[in-house]
């Protein structure tokens, strides 16, 4: 069975273009028969994705620390829930199960775990494929800025392949469930 893991924001004061994103794309999931692995928040667009899935018939797992099952963050109605010792094993639990990664809109845990699985993916600790979801063009200026990287020699050009975009929901669990491309991605600049 396929598993995608997301990464999102758990804001609950969001526009409602990033919640139906989140909806739509934990509907797609479903769909596609693959269970949506996530850090088992129950607001935000980890929340709205999470419902989705499950309204349609799909399995969701979410992986979580003990300290964050404590304060109540957790969603309470998953197929499958994981609780962690730490946040780094929760992070290396929801990457090692992954056929694909898709990283929706979210703050600065959603660009730490986004930017660890596209390094964890160039030094070939990952085999999974990695789809930002650029819901209104929320990632612009992150991918700007991987462009201006390159353009200064701190990315070589190869890197900007370790992931794929998607506008759309249906696009991202495409890209995410696509054979994933065993590449060597060079270390060296």
């Amino acid at each position: 069975m396929s598993n995608i893991t997301i990464y999102c924001g758990s804001s609950a004061n969001l526009a409602p273009e990033f919640i139906e994103a989140a909806s739509a794309l934990g509907r797609r999931i479903a769909a596609a028969g693959a269970t949506l692995v996530y850090g088992a928040g129950r607001t935000g667009l980890m929340g709205a994705a999470a419902d989705a899935a499950l309204a349609a018939g799909g399995k969701v797992t979410g992986i979580i620390p003990g300290f964050m099952v404590e304060r109540g963050w957790h969603h309470r109605g998953l197929t499958d829930l994981v609780v962690t010792d730490t946040m780094h094993t929760r992070k290396e639990k929801m990457a090692a199960t992954a056929t694909g990664i898709i990283a929706l809109p979210g703050g600065i845990g959603t660009f730490e775990e986004l930017t660890e699985a596209i390094t964890w993916r160039q030094l070939g600790l990952l085999n999974a494929n990695i789809v930002i979801f650029n819901t209104a063009g929320y990632y612009d200026a992150f991918l700007s800025m991987l462009h201006n990287a390159v353009d200064h020699g701190f990315m070589n050009t190869d890197h900007l392949r370790l992931f794929s975009v998607a506008s759309t929901a249906a696009e991202a669990v495409e890209m995410a469930l696509a054979p994933v491309e065993h590449r060597e991605f060079s270390a060296k600049f």
